[in-house]
């Protein structure tokens, strides 16, 4: 029977980097993108988030110091702690001998691990065997049941592979201690980190944040499996991203509302509904706006059509760039809203509570939220936020049914600059994904 997961909270969080590189794309533009669609795209890859675990009360994470690894078995990560973390304590040089004399037949090769210990009459061949044994396996069988795992093999190409690595001598000096202390075999430098550096090395935590490549490949296979199943699961519902998403974009000043079908969309212009009031402006400007009204998400050109008609030449020009003028001005107001799709609409107006004494909470889904607005008016979206969680994962938590979700996802998937804002530069290490692969084109 499966061993149950122990129960560790996961919370992924946008990588710090690929956040502002994203705020700093919407703030440069005038159009709203789906909190859904962005959320996606943070968890699609390890490098654009981080990976928050916590332990409850009743479970205990460790931890090898204060940025190793991170397991829920304590004796596991101290079996393995000289494995994890020996370059922190040790300089490892290789240096090259003179090449292997003699003619060998065969060589013995571990099958466990695929290491090449040397022909069974060769002088280094037992010293080879033991500290493989000690080094890797020593705690889960006993010597016998580890020389039973051994092969002999004849292939010439395993033999010359052996020579070459049977010339290269591996020695461990210490980093922490003066004069430095070599020891010319892992097992060696093993037995010296167990006894100076492994005790108190390993503390408990209850919580603890590593980069997403990291979580990824964790040493610790329940640990895998935890984060593995809650990513699955929140790829496919991410309201706990869009969540962590929509409270940071406030806090930098960009704003976030719901819109059609409760959909959460984050934009730099505070969306401010028309109103019969405005009495100020000319007759093209109402003539937009009702077309809008009209026919919500349509399109430039649509629009353009749809008002533009019996006319050519210069006078069509003429018309085409007064329509372009007012448009800006009324997408810059927040008058009308412009998707990263290219389809318009108008935001939705704040209904009148029924009574006066309506609480704020039954009205948070009507109403636009803001960052640096009115405390009201953010309490209602905190309001709007939690409740969204709560409720059917993907309408009420910004997501549109799934046949409905997607013209508005496919069209900020495939804007090339919040994509590209995506791309984590300044990490390169090989278990990141390239700039160039995250942008995309």
């Amino acid at each position: 029977m499966e061993k149950p997961l122990p129960p560790i909270a996961v919370k992924f969080l946008p990588r710090t980097a690929a956040f502002e590189n994203v705020v700093a794309q919407i703030k440069s533009s005038s159009v709203a993108y789906s909190l859904f669609a962005l959320a996606r795209l943070f968890l699609e890859k390890a490098p654009r988030h981080d990976v928050q675990l916590a332990a409850p009360p009743e479970t205990q994470l460790f931890q090898l110091g204060e940025n190793g690894a991170v397991s829920a078995d304590r004796h596991f990560l101290e079996r393995n702690a000289f494995r994890f973390t020996h370059f922190n304590f040790y300089k490892i040089d290789i240096t090259e001998m003179e090449p292997i004399k003699g003619n060998f037949t065969n060589v013995a090769r571990d099958r466990l691990s695929g290491a090449l210990l040397g022909p069974t009459n060769h002088h280094d061949y037992q010293r080879r065997l033991r500290n493989l044994y000690e080094q890797r396996f020593s705690r889960r069988m006993s010597f016998p049941e580890y020389q039973r795992q051994i092969q002999i093999v004849t292939d010439p190409a395993e033999i010359e592979k052996w020579k070459e690595d049977a010339r290269k001598v591996t020695t461990y000096s210490t980093l922490r201690e003066e004069p430095p202390v070599t020891f010319s075999s892992a097992a060696e430098a093993e037995r010296h980190f167990e006894k100076h550096y492994l005790p108190g090395l390993t503390r408990s935590v209850s919580e603890v944040t590593i980069d997403g490549p990291a979580s990824r490949r964790m040493q610790d296979r329940v640990l895998n499996k935890v984060i593995e199943n809650e990513w699955n699961r929140e790829t496919k519902s991410p309201s706990p991203m869009m969540q962590e998403l929509a409270a940071r974009f406030r806090e930098t000043g960009l704003y976030v509302f719901r819109h059609r079908r409760g959909m959460l969309f984050v934009t730099s212009i505070y969306p401010r509904p028309f109103t019969n009031e405005q009495t100020a402006v000319s007759s093209q400007v109402r003539t937009i706006v009702e077309a809008i009204a009209g026919q919500p998400r349509i399109g430039r050109k649509e629009l353009a059509d749809k008002l533009i008609v019996d006319l050519s030449g210069e006078e069509a020009e003429r018309a085409k760039l007064a329509l372009a003028s007012d448009l800006l001005w009324l997408i810059s107001s927040g008058h009308v809203i412009e998707f990263n799709d290219g389809s318009l609409d108008l935001p939705r107006a704040k209904a009148r509570p029924k009574e006066k004494e309506e609480p704020l909470e039954a009205a948070a889904d009507k109403d636009v939220v803001a960052a640096s607005v009115l405390p009201t008016e953010q309490k209602e979206n905190d309001q709007a936020a939690m409740s969204a969680a709560e409720k059917e994962a993907r309408v009420e938590a910004g997501a549109p049914p799934a046949e409905e979700e997607k013209p508005m996802e496919a069209g900020i998937v495939a804007t090339p600059e919040v994509r590209a804002g995506l791309a984590v530069s300044e990490d390169r290490s090989p278990a990141m994904e390239s700039a160039e692969e995250i942008g995309g084109s």
